[in-house]
């Protein structure tokens, strides 16, 4: 866990999560599935002028209104309690009602108007229902997705989102009062719409839609609910993009970082990559990013600069030879250079180390890291100054203003496989691990024969898989891309979709016996741009080697 002495922004306790929920009436249409939306309130106190779908607060009441509400038996007395909210909401805001009579006859439209939206606090829904004899149809009522609202926003909801197929026979009418227009849209014609800024909304609807998107007919939509369990959970995180807010989700990648350096939801993080100035992500630690952006690099390499004023700093992967980025280095650190440490040799990693030590005149600091190996290419060619080893720790201390001791400790891993002389490093006291080329976000490292080796770098997964748990490691700070959140996930799915990939390379093996590789490459890669091939070709010569040595009699 990060130290909270650390932390670049002061602690604030985001606004608390209310119970709410909110239901997507579905039916379909000779183009689709279509859901019902109406326009908020420009005075709304909560996304004031967005088009949404039904819903609101869930009271006490609600549970209370369970003696006339039916329940599936999958369906749990929480998801029963939220349908019933649900249903509420619809009655109150656009006068729809999903219930039925005890005769299983459904409530009919003159039944529907002949009751009072007005009249529904406490238990007085409940009891206009009962009064006519109405069952709430509570048990149609389907988890779609959960949401969580954003943690730098003043009011914040915890929401179920709702799903069920529309009543027959009832036409929905606005309140007028919170809600307006309602109408039937086609989840892509609204996310359309709201591109062209016409059809304004709020990021969950957004994206709640665009998974929408995929279902053809209500029915398959409501068939992919039947686990009971949400298809997701959000809460989402902001940062700014061209000083703009940006919003994302667990899965994409900025979250981690922005869960690492505003972790209460402060709106202040900037996410442009640039490489004129350091990226300050915690106290002791900054990025720096060279000006070698490509299609292998991705935004270019990450330089991070660990340690402090009161410590000096030690340089992790100084990059290329960039005279620029080089020069940057040294300022951001104000020369204070302790260690220079490359995780491997690639080109894009390590030859910045001579020159940047050579502009530390008061003190030549040591470069570190692991010899390359023969099986290494000719431009991948590196001796350190000192080997480091497995388990070895490099420690900066000194003492800030007030006279504390502050300490900042790295600890090398071995993790051959991406190169064979690769390695990475655990900054203990904050729980973060800088992982090289071996775990990046945003794409999957290359492993090139013969100083690549799959075994090895699955082996080397799980090593960093072991530290994670030993050490508590929530974030890892990869050498391309963002910094990764929930550590340990990220390492297991990034070892699933390699031996996922490493199936498909064995059934075109089988398919093609006498095939060669260029003839496996369409069949393994079919979901990978073809002009990436060249590059996949590599990683599959590594499959392919050990998909044989696994074969091989022992």
């Amino acid at each position: 866990m990060v130290r909270s002495s650390q932390q670049l922004h002061t602690p604030r306790e985001p606004a608390p999560l209310r119970a709410a929920a909110t239901v997507l009436l579905l039916r379909d249409s000779a183009a689709g599935v279509e859901v019902l939306m109406t326009r908020r309130s420009a005075t709304a106190s909560f996304a004031p002028g967005a088009y949404v779908f039904p819903g609101g607060h869930i009271d006490d009441a609600d549970e209370a209104a369970k003696r006339i509400a039916t329940r599936r038996p999958t369906q749990s007395r929480v998801q029963r309690t939220q349908a019933i909210a649900a249903i509420r909401e619809a009655f109150e805001e656009l006068g729809i009602l999903l219930a039925h009579h005890a005769d299983a006859s459904p409530v009919r439209a003159e039944e529907v108007a002949a009751m009072d939206r007005g009249d529904t606090a406490g238990t007085a829904f409940a009891d206009q229902c009962a009064a006519r004899g109405l069952v709430l149809d509570s048990d149609r009522v389907f988890t779609f997705a959960h949401w969580m609202t954003d943690r730098d926003l003043p009011k914040r909801f915890d929401v179920p989102f709702l799903v069920a197929r529309m009543p027959e026979g009832q036409t929905p009418t606005a309140d007028e009062s919170e809600q307006f227009e309602p109408s039937w849209v086609h989840p892509a014609d609204a996310l359309a719409r709201h591109e062209a800024g016409t059809f304004f909304m709020i990021f969950p609807t957004v994206r709640t839609l665009q998974r929408m998107a995929a279902y053809p007919t209500v029915d398959a939509l409501l068939a992919a609910c039947a686990s009971e369990a949400p298809l997701w959970t959000s809460c989402p995180r902001a940062g700014l993009l061209k000083g703009e807010d940006a919003r994302y989700m667990e899965h994409e990648s900025p979250y981690g970082e922005l869960a690492l350096v505003c972790p209460d939801g402060q709106l202040l993080h900037a996410l442009d990559w640039q490489s004129e100035h350091p990226v300050p992500l915690l106290k002791n630690v900054m990025r720096l990013t060279a000006p070698n952006p490509s299609a292998m690099t991705g935004p270019g390499t990450n330089s991070y600069l660990v340690g402090d004023a009161a410590t000096g700093y030690i340089v992790i992967d100084p990059g290329p030879n960039d005279f620029d980025h080089i020069g940057r280095l040294w300022r951001a650190t104000k020369g204070d250079i302790r260690m220079i440490v490359c995780t491997h040799s690639h080109a894009d990693h390590s030859p910045g180390a001579a020159p940047l030590q050579a502009l530390c005149k008061n003190g030549k600091p040591p470069i570190l890291g692991l010899a390359s190996k023969p099986t290494a290419r000719a431009t991948a060619r590196f001796t350190p100054e000192r080997e480091l080893a497995d388990g070895e720790r490099l420690v900066l201390s000194g003492a800030n203003a007030a006279g504390e001791t502050v300490t900042h400790t790295l600890h090398v891993i071995h993790t051959p496989g991406h190169a064979a002389n690769h390695l990475c490093l655990v900054l203990e006291e904050d729980g973060l691990l800088f992982s090289g080329d071996h775990i990046l976000n945003g794409s999957t490292t290359v492993v090139d024969p013969p100083d690549g080796d799959m075994s090895a770098y699955l082996d080397s997964l799980d090593t960093l898989d072991a530290a994670c748990e030993a050490g508590g490691i929530d974030f890892i700070l990869p050498a391309h891309g963002y910094v990764i959140g929930f550590a340990r996930t990220a390492i297991g799915m990034l070892k699933a979709h390699r031996l996922k990939r490493e199936a498909k390379i064995a059934a075109a093996m089988q398919k093609l016996p006498e095939g060669t590789p260029e003839e496996w490459l369409p069949l393994a890669y079919d979901d990978v741009p073809e002009r990436m091939w060249p590059v996949a070709a590599r990683s599959l010569a590594a499959h392919v080697a050990r998909i044989r040595q696994l074969a091989a009699p022992r």
